[in-house]
């Protein structure tokens, strides 16, 4: 059979040739672990390659029957998901060589599946803000953002092709953005944070990041036990609507002339296309979702600020005492400043199964101006929303671009769809 080398297949293509023994998971990671000693100097993606292990376990799955959805496909797990068997930092020196005694829920499901855990990607700091080491693989001298920094980076260089992802404010969208690969971040409360660091019980979610919609479709419905977020036909083009944001004056130049251009390509394969705008009171929540991260920071950090105040980063410390000042009033009025928004979905979508808007400003900045600007994600975080980053275009730096897909509450297996019509015709 012919197709492309085993490691820049997708997973969800891979779990088809492993389901059907087309190739041996064995050679799948081999090939993963190839490509992982060629570029990993220089791009830094990963904290632990358990390759001996990894190999271990394909043997065994090569020997036996086919075990479960992911059988057979290599993981990447982000440093801030537990495992039993391999080191979990959490992006910080507070935790150099810390060894959880169990896998955190996720992990241990995709294992049950049958995945094979290929190692720990880079996570920034306890998935905040300080940059890990990892290098755009599509330019070693920008970032490939945060917080899932290694996850990104590893899946769109052919190291992996299926990884973990977590999001707070941007941190499935944003790299994959900058990266170039498709990141899903699930409707709040969707797939459960058991054993993953917490920085925000209001915002936190887990998500996946891969090449193509159906390979986070795959993980995710194994994770979320919702079999249905793999059909993704649709019977008829879907009504898009076109969303600028509060933010768009911060936009790049080509993420402006990308979205001006999105209408003619849908209309012309059958979508409808309309101009959404944001209900009054939408302004507000990219300062809403700022406030309420930074008090349950605080908060969730507490044990790390006590006793070890002085190795956490100086942005993070900024933060932490930003949500210990803050009165519970305010975080209070807060929170109900989101409620209130979510109250006013069901209009928002009346007309549109989903919107596009920018995932990011732009292309992603250079490394040493950090992991890019969350403010593009925060709002559609905040409200729980499913988003999807859909890749097709490049900047005039010849850098990954494209929008985000974002679903109704609880839509995640419309937004999945709708995101998969989307994507082919839109590259």
């Amino acid at each position: 059979m012919n197709h492309p080398p085993l490691n820049e297949l997708g997973a969800a293509a891979l779990a088809r040739g492993l389901q059907q023994r087309d190739f041996r998971a064995t050679d799948v990671v081999y090939a993963c672990l190839e490509r992982i000693a060629e570029l990993e100097p220089q791009l830094q993606a990963w904290t632990h390659v358990a390759k001996d292990t990894a190999l271990n376990r394909a043997r065994q799955l090569d020997a036996g029957a086919v075990q479960g959805m992911l059988h057979g496909l290599p993981l990447g797990i982000k440093d801030v998901f537990d495992t039993w068997d391999m080191p979990t930092a959490y992006g910080s020196p507070i935790y150099a060589g810390h060894q959880p005694c169990a896998d955190a829920a996720t992990v241990a499901l995709c294992r049950e599946a049958g995945a094979i855990a290929l190692g720990k990607t880079v996570t920034t700091e306890f998935a905040t803000f300080q940059a890990g080491p990892t290098r755009n693989p599509h330019n070693h001298a920008h970032t490939p953002g945060g917080s899932s920094s290694g996850s990104c980076a590893a899946v769109a260089a052919g190291m992996v092709p299926m990884a973990f992802g977590s999001q707070t404010a941007a941190s499935i969208i944003r790299p994959a953005a900058y990266c170039g690969v498709v990141g899903y971040k699930p409707s709040f409360g969707a797939i459960a944070r058991t054993g993953v660091k917490g920085l925000s019980d209001s915002l936190d979610t887990i998500g996946a990041i891969g090449r193509e919609v159906e390979d986070v479709a795959l993980l995710a419905a194994c994770l979320s036990g919702n079999q249905q977020l793999m059909d993704l036909s649709i019977d008829h083009a879907p009504r898009v609507g076109l969303c600028r944001t509060a933010q768009w004056d911060g936009v790049a130049a080509e993420t402006k002339a990308l979205l001006a251009m999105v209408p003619g390509m849908l209309e012309r394969a059958g979508a409808t296309v309309t101009d959404i705008d944001l209900p009054a009171g939408f302004d507000d929540l990219a300062q809403a979702h700022i406030d309420i991260m930074a008090y349950e920071t605080a908060r969730a950090l507490s044990d790390e600020r006590l006793r070890h105040e002085e190795q956490l980063g100086v942005t993070l410390r900024g933060v932490i005492a930003r949500g210990l000042e803050m009165p519970h009033a305010h975080y209070a009025a807060q929170l109900d400043r989101a409620a209130r928004a979510r109250g006013q979905l069901a209009d928002l979508f009346r007309d549109a199964d989903v919107l596009l808007a920018p995932s990011a400003a732009g292309e992603a900045p250079l490394f040493e101006e950090g992991t890019g600007d969350p403010l593009y994600c925060r709002p559609w975080t905040l409200l729980g929303l499913p988003c999807i980053h859909l890749p097709f275009a490049r900047g005039p730096r010849g850098l990954p671009l494209g929008l985000q897909a974002i679903g109704a509450p609880h839509a995640d297996h419309a937004t999945l769809a709708a995101a998969a019509w989307l994507l082919p015709r839109l590259r």
